[in-house]
């Protein structure tokens, strides 16, 4: 159960980090600020900054969980599974508030909550 707790931890960061890379790199082109529901160049040239603070948000969030998969790897498991819970906790909280953002955020909701959530119920299985 632990090695399947791993990958989905794994996938719950590599999308984090995938976000990241959209918001904090590549939102300059419009097939990624349509992506995220921004109107017209101008939204996107204004929302640019808070897209990029929010990307790194969650690339934080993903090194937390992979620096947690790391120390439960090497023999330090409290440490290790509180840091892993923490950031699979953290991403799930996230997924909630987009939810309330309104009815259009349901799916981007559902994208960056569900990994977090079956990693958490399968790391406490472990």
């Amino acid at each position: 159960m632990i090695v399947l707790a791993t990958v989905v931890v794994t996938l719950a960061a590599a999308l984090h980090i995938g976000i990241f890379v959209m918001e904090s790199v590549a939102w300059a082109r419009p097939a990624i600020w349509k992506r995220f529901g921004v109107a017209d160049q101008a939204a996107a040239d204004t929302t640019r900054p808070m897209a990029y603070n929010q990307g790194f948000y969650n690339l934080f969030l993903a090194i937390g969980a992979i620096i947690g998969l790391i120390l439960f790897g090497v023999g330090l498991h409290a440490t290790g599974l509180a840091l892993i819970l923490f950031t699979m906790a953290s991403m799930l909280a996230a997924s909630i508030v987009l939810v309330t953002t309104g009815r259009g955020y349901l799916r981007p909701a559902i994208i960056q909550g569900v990994l977090p959530l079956v990693g958490i119920v399968l790391m406490l299985l472990s």
